[in-house]
């Protein structure tokens, strides 16, 4: 498989390769590129969602990972013969292909070492964080104040779960399917909410603000996460407009910021 293979920024050299030599499968996870450079990691959130997971797998050396970028505006030969026109990300585990987002996910539940201990049953905060992503595009869309404050309650939500669960993650303090599948659209809605309505995650959301200031210092969403110019041109392009030229040639940056005000500690002020 032809693409830009990004293990060797750091995935194996961070100790994620077989380092005992016992007999781990190698898991290749191909992901969408970079729209702007088509070689570093793209916006795609279900492709961030699934490294994140097979990541924290590999720190937990129950697999090797091996992540590959596709530039889908101008896909390799090999890829288009392999997979006709289905899009990453695509799971590739001992030359067996897994395509579409659902059967991934059951993939890695079922048949990856340890991908069980990832997918907790927790009905109150699926439906805490469901929908989330549907209430924000919509505000991209209208940028009027009902899209806004929609998108302000729900975030409300996801805080006061936080802040009843009084833990590092959504679960509990070790991390889940469902932080796999929040963050990413955190980020989204912090940098393009931003970018494209001024729109930004109340300082006040001090348990939201705790949550990210925790994920950020984690490898899982540091090396799975795409630079804000990435995000950025994902929804110039749906919205049919193209990045200016001084945009593309940009230094990527990675917004990981949090405001001076947020207590990073005080989750562990437990009763």
């Amino acid at each position: 498989m032809s693409g830009d293979d990004l293990t060797s920024n750091g995935l194996n050299g961070n100790g994620l390769d077989d380092q005992n030599g016992t007999d781990i499968p190698e898991i290749e996870l191909i992901i969408k590129a970079s729209t702007i450079d088509g070689r570093r990691k793209g916006a795609c959130l279900f492709c961030q969602e699934y490294f994140m997971d097979l990541y924290l797998l590999a720190e937990l050396k129950t697999i090797s990972l091996k992540v590959t970028t596709v530039d889908m505006l101008k896909p390799p030969p090999d890829f288009r013969s392999n997979f006709d026109s289905t899009p990453p990300p695509i799971l590739i585990d001992r030359g067996q292909a897994v395509l579409e987002n659902e059967k991934i996910e059951r993939y890695i539940m079922k048949s990856i070492p340890g991908g069980h201990n990832l997918f907790i049953s927790d009905k109150e905060t699926a439906t805490t964080i469901e929908n989330l992503y549907s209430k924000f595009k919509l505000m991209l869309t209208k940028r009027d104040d009902a899209s806004k404050k929609a998108l302000l309650v729900h975030l409300k939500n996801i805080d006061q779960h936080l802040e009843k669960r009084n833990s590092r993650f959504l679960t509990g303090d070790t991390m889940c399917c469902f932080d796999c599948e929040l963050m990413p659209r955190l980020q989204h809605i912090r940098v393009a909410g931003k970018y494209f309505a001024d729109f930004e995650i109340p300082e006040d959301y001090e348990h939201i603000w705790r949550y990210m200031y925790h994920m950020y210092q984690l490898d899982a969403f540091t090396q799975s996460c795409p630079a804000d110019q990435d995000i950025i041109n994902h929804y110039k392009l749906q919205q049919g407009a193209r990045m200016k030229k001084h945009e593309e040639l940009e230094t990527p940056t990675y917004t990981a910021s949090i405001p001076p005000n947020v207590d990073t500690n005080n989750y562990n002020n437990r009763h």
